[in-house]
């Protein structure tokens, strides 16, 4: 995602969010300004954290969310910020 998301404490609210619907996966900054997000559950839970994600709710600002589905990883148990 790209816009105003470092700095704010977006990706432990990403984390909070996940944890509360059950999914696992992280949060990541990278070098160029962006946050990516990794994360593994049932369906419409991954919708709901991507809706949530792309709300005033969010802190900062989002400008641009792009996402893509893929068939389950070997994620690891938890939610990890990175």
């Amino acid at each position: 995602m790209q816009g105003r998301v470092q700095g704010v404490g977006y990706r432990y609210w990403i984390r909070s969010r996940a944890r509360d619907l059950g999914l696992r996966g992280s949060a990541t900054n990278l070098p160029d300004g962006r946050v990516a997000v990794v994360v593994q559950g049932p369906r419409a839970a991954c919708q709901s954290l991507l809706e949530v994600m792309d709300s005033d709710a969010a802190p900062g600002w989002v400008g641009k969310l792009d996402h893509s589905w893929g068939e389950p990883t070997d994620e690891p148990a938890g939610f990890r910020v990175g």
